[in-house]
């Protein structure tokens, strides 16, 4: 399905609720991972989430704004002003990932097993670095910050 539409939601509904079973249904590929029991409530409030998602995406230029900044995804661009600041695919990855969901908490497993493709220990201090190093490259702009969220991932605020 992945390769006929990388950004259709897809959503796990579930009765495993084994940290393993959302990590393995996480890496592959799902977009969330509901257990039973659910509310239908619940369960329509996620695919709306999940679908205005792709309704922004569509809806942006190529460059998106962020603060001060200009990202563009494809290109793996930073843009303040007039200088560019290149992007690794993985910080332009991960930056992505925490630009759709801006001002929410983004899960650090999910990041690890959508980027790396599993949230072991060597690949979460990758990820850490990753974050630093786009702290940095953002670190004009007093507005935007990547906080962490002990425990759960990353927010970033803007």
């Amino acid at each position: 399905m992945r390769k006929i539409d990388p950004y259709t939601p897809i959503i796990f509904l579930t009765s495993k609720s084994q940290t393993e079973d959302v990590v393995k249904g996480f890496g592959l590929g799902a977009n969330d991972y509901v257990r039973k029991p659910f509310s239908m409530e619940e369960l329509i409030v996620r695919i709306k989430s999940h679908l205005d998602k792709i309704r922004i995406r569509q809806s942006q230029s190529d460059w998106i704004v962020l603060g001060k900044y200009e990202f563009h995804p494809t290109r793996q661009l930073l843009k303040l002003g007039e200088s560019e600041h290149p992007l690794t695919s993985r910080e332009s990855q991960l930056l992505q990932i925490l630009l759709e969901n801006a001002n929410d908490i983004t899960d650090r497993t999910r990041i690890l097993t959508q980027i790396w493709g599993s949230d072991d220990f060597f690949n979460a201090r990758s990820m850490d670095v990753f974050i630093t190093k786009l702290r940095k490259k953002l670190q004009d702009d007093p507005n935007i910050q990547i906080l962490n969220v002990r425990g759960y991932g990353f927010k970033l605020v803007c």
